[in-house]
């Protein structure tokens, strides 16, 4: 019984800890609205808070901000704003797979991407209403949200954003969770700009390559063909850089773990951000065996 009332007691007091959700609209022009949900912990006088910036999946076709409230209110009870964002999703009614074109899929990409940015942006230039840290921003996204996620971090901001360049000169995420993302060029992923990451990757994954592959799995003559760099293919890039990195690999896993991070894995969120701002150095790969009996492809480690 006693035991029962102290777990209570802690639920009640994280309870109190969280949070405030704002909704606000960070780019309006004549045709679009794009909105954000921004989970706040209790304020502590002269504390700035640390921001997650976060972007859902769905082939951006689909997907809402909403999805992940769970995950923006446990962050905000352990301490850390979270900023949802709705984004364009410029492939509804369209093909992102292989039938669809190589030009439209980049485009979807660097609108989102472009979007995320409007997003940051606005945070940065409202902070002190929030109490946010400008300097300890993170950025984060499942599936498609793990694209832009990315691009985000690693994409020329001068020359790939589709906006108004308000982001403040030389702004670097300060780390990168994602779960089944890819990027396109992994030699965009250089010492200079490398930044810590955390991600969670299925390793039989055919919609976003584990390694190095293709878009959908897709054949070489598809219209919609699409090389990718994947969890794995980056985790390797950063090793060979010396740079900080954690990855999850899901044995014989598809898609379907794109969201583990941000549900089950919220813990591995929480301890990879604390860690990130106490400065400490990190390379590690935890692999987790198949539970389908599925067969774990070509990764000697997943036998």
């Amino acid at each position: 019984m006693k035991k029962l009332l102290l777990l209570f007691i802690a639920l009640t007091i994280n309870s109190i800890q969280a949070q405030e959700v704002k909704t606000l609209t960070y780019f309006q022009n004549d045709t679009l609205k794009l909105d954000l949900d921004l989970y706040l912990p209790k304020k502590k006088a002269g504390e700035k808070i640390p921001l997650i910036m976060f972007a859902f999946g769905g082939g951006f076709s689909g997907g809402e901000r909403t999805s992940e409230k769970e995950f923006g209110k446990f962050m905000a009870q352990n301490g850390y704003a979270v900023a949802s964002i709705s984004y364009s999703l410029y492939m509804k009614g369209k093909d992102f797979g292989c039938k669809g074109t190589l030009t439209e899929k980049i485009k979807a990409i660097q609108i989102g991407v472009s979007d995320m940015w409007q997003a940051t942006a606005f945070l940065v230039e409202n902070a002190y209403k929030y109490n946010l840290d400008t300097s300890k921003i993170f950025i984060s996204g499942i599936s498609a949200g793990a694209e832009i996620g990315f691009h985000a971090s690693f994409w020329d901001y001068k020359l790939m954003n589709l906006y108004k360049s308000n982001l403040p000169e030389n702004f670097k995420y300060k780390g990168f969770i994602g779960g089944s993302g890819a990027i396109q060029d992994i030699n965009l992923i250089t010492k200079e700009k490398a930044i810590p990451m955390l991600l969670a990757h299925g390793s039989n994954d055919d919609t976003v390559p584990y390694a190095a592959g293709s878009h959908r799995s897709c054949p070489t003559n598809a219209s919609g063909w699409l090389i990718l760099f994947g969890s794995y293919a980056v985790y390797n890039q950063m090793n060979d850089l010396h740079k900080d990195i954690e990855l999850i690999t899901f044995c014989g896993g598809g898609h379907e773990f794109s969201g583990y991070l941000f549900h089950e894995g919220q813990q591995y969120v929480l301890d990879f951000v604390n860690d990130v701002l106490k400065g400490k150095k990190f390379q590690s790969h935890l692999i987790i065996p198949s539970k389908s009996g599925k067969s774990s492809g070509k990764y000697l480690f997943c036998e």
